[in-house]
C-alpha cells in the first residue's frame, strides 16, 4: 500500500504542478508579448492621462484595448490584479514532487556510484539529499548576487546575461559530476525554476507593492523598483524553454546518460534561450532568423553528440544462461533469451507488472520487462542505460560487467 500511495501522491502533485506551470508560463509569455507589442498612444486624451503604450487586439469574438502606465496612472482601482500565486504553486508542487520522488529515495536516485569524485560516490542518501537542496538555495543566492553586483541599476544587463549563462554551464557540469544523470538534469532545471519563482517572491512582487503603496499615498514611486522587476521578468522569459526541457528530460535517457551530458544540457539551455529570443523579437516586428538558426545548429550538435556509436558487425559475446549466469566467451550472436534472462535476474524487481522492490507500486515509466516481447520493445533503451551504467539504479541488483557486455553485444533482435 505504501508504494500505491507514493504513486498516487506523485500523480496528484504532478497534475497540480503541470496545471500551475501552464498557467504561470502562459501568463508570463502573454505579458511579454503584450509589453513588446505596445505602441505609443495616438489619442491626445490617452497621452494626457500618462499612457505609456497601448495595443488593440481581437480574440474570442471581442475586441480588447490594453493600456500600460509606468508609474503614474490617473487612478488605481482596489481590484488590481496580481500575478504571483501561479508561480508559487508551480514551485511548491514541484518541490513536493522532488521530495516524494527523489529525497525520500535519495540513496537510490541521488547517490551516483559512477561519480569521478570519491566523496560523491560515498555519500549517504541523507547527504546527497541535503546537497541537492543546497544547490537550489546556494544557486539562487549566487544568481541574485550576480544581478546585484553586475547590473544593480539595470545598465549592464548584457554582461549580466553572459555571467548567468556561464553560471548555468558551471551548474550543468557540477551536477553531472555529483549526481546521477537524470537527477542532475532535474536539479539544474529546479535551480532555474527556483531562480524564477524566488525572483517573483523577493523582487518582482515586493517592488510592485512598494510602487502601489507610494501611489496610494500620493507619492512618486521609485522607477528602479519597476526596472529591477522587469530585469528579473526578462530572465524568467529566457529560462522558460530550458526549464521545460529539463523537467521533461527524464523521459529521454540518451541525454543524461551520455559521457558529455553536461554539454548536452548546456546546449539545450542556450538553444531554448535563442529560440525564445526569436519570438521575443517577433513581438517587436523583427524577424531575425539568426536566433532560430543558432538554436537549430545547437540541437543538431546535441544529436551528433548523443547518437550511439555503430556496433561492430561481430562483437565478442559471453554466453549467458536464462538465469543470468556466465559461460565461455564466443563469437555467437546474443539471443533474446539470454538478454531476457538478465532482465529477469536484474531488472524485473522494478520493471514488472507487479514490482517486488519496496516503494514501487508500478513499473517506472511504464516499462515492463516480464516477457521476451517487452524486452524487445525496449531494446534500444535497455542497451543505452545498461551501457552507461545508469541502470539498474545504483546497481541495486548487482548486474555484472559480463552481463553488461552481453547486452552491449546484443543486436536488439
Amino acid at each position: 500500500m505504501e508504494g500505491f500511495f507514493l504513486e498516487y501522491g506523485n500523480l496528484l502533485l504532478r497534475w497540480l504542478h503541470v496545471i500551475a506551470a501552464i498557467a504561470w508560463i502562459g501568463e508570463s509569455i502573454y505579458f511579454v508579448m503584450l509589453d513588446l507589442s505596445l505602441h505609443a498612444p495616438k489619442g491626445e486624451h490617452a497621452k494626457k492621462l500618462g499612457v505609456y503604450g497601448e495595443m488593440w487586439a481581437v480574440h474570442g469574438g471581442g475586441f480588447y484595448h490594453n493600456q500600460k502606465y509606468l508609474t503614474n496612472p490617473a487612478e488605481l482601482p482596489d481590484d488590481l490584479h496580481w500575478s504571483f500565486w501561479k508561480s508559487y504553486t508551480t514551485w511548491l508542487s514541484g518541490f513536493g514532487l522532488f521530495m516524494l520522488l527523489y529525497l525520500l529515495r535519495a540513496d537510490i536516485y541521488l547517490v551516483n556510484p559512477a561519480s569521478p569524485w570519491e566523496w560523491a560516490r560515498n555519500m549517504s542518501g541523507f547527504q546527497a539529499g541535503l546537497l541537492a537542496v543546497a544547490f537550489l538555495v546556494i544557486g539562487y543566492n549566487v544568481y541574485s548576487r550576480l544581478c546585484r553586483i553586475i547590473s544593480p541599476t539595470v545598465e549592464r544587463d548584457g554582461l549580466l546575461s553572459v555571467a548567468v549563462g556561464v553560471m548555468m554551464v558551471v551548474v550543468a557540469w557540477l551536477t553531472t559530476q555529483i549526481f546521477p544523470g537524470r537527477a542532475a538534469f532535474l536539479i539544474t532545471g529546479a535551480l532555474m525554476a527556483t531562480c524564477m519563482s524566488a525572483s517573483v517572491f523577493f523582487w518582482i512582487i515586493p517592488g510592485q507593492r512598494r510602487m502601489v503603496k507610494a501611489l496610494k499615498a500620493g507619492e512618486k514611486p521609485n522607477p528602479l523598483d519597476g526596472a529591477l522587476g522587469k530585469q528579473r521578468s526578462v530572465h524568467n522569459t529566457y529560462f522558460t524553454l530550458p526549464v521545460i526541457f529539463l523537467m521533461l528530460s527524464n523521459h529521454y535517457s540518451f541525454t543524461y546518460t551520455n559521457e558529455y551530458a553536461w554539454v548536452i544540457m548546456s546546449l539545450f539551455i542556450f538553444a531554448g534561450a535563442a529560440i525564445r529570443q526569436y519570438f521575443v523579437l517577433r513581438h517587436t516586428g523583427k524577424n531575425d532568423l539568426r536566433y532560430p538558426l543558432a538554436g537549430i545548429v545547437m540541437l543538431a550538435i546535441i544529436g551528433w553528440i548523443a547518437a550511439p556509436s555503430p556496433a561492430p558487425a561481430q562483437a565478442p559475446a559471453a554466453q549467458v544462461s536464462q538465469a543470468g549466469g556466465t559461460a565461455a566467451a564466443s563469437q555467437a550472436a546474443v539471443t533474446i533469451e539470454q538478454v531476457h534472462g538478465i532482465m529477469l535476474a536484474r531488472c524485473t524487481e522494478c520493471h514488472s507488472a507487479k514490482p517486488t522492490q519496496p516503494g514501487f507500486a508500478a513499473a517506472p515509466a511504464g516499462i515492463m520487462l516480464d516477457t521476451n516481447a517487452q524486452t524487445l520493445q525496449h531494446a534500444d533503451q535497455i542497451k543505452q542505460v545498461v551501457a552507461s551504467k545508469y541502470m539498474p539504479l545504483a546497481n541495486l541488483t548487482q548486474m555484472t560487467d559480463e552481463e553488461r557486455a552481453v547486452i552491449a553485444a546484443w543486436n536488439g533482435k
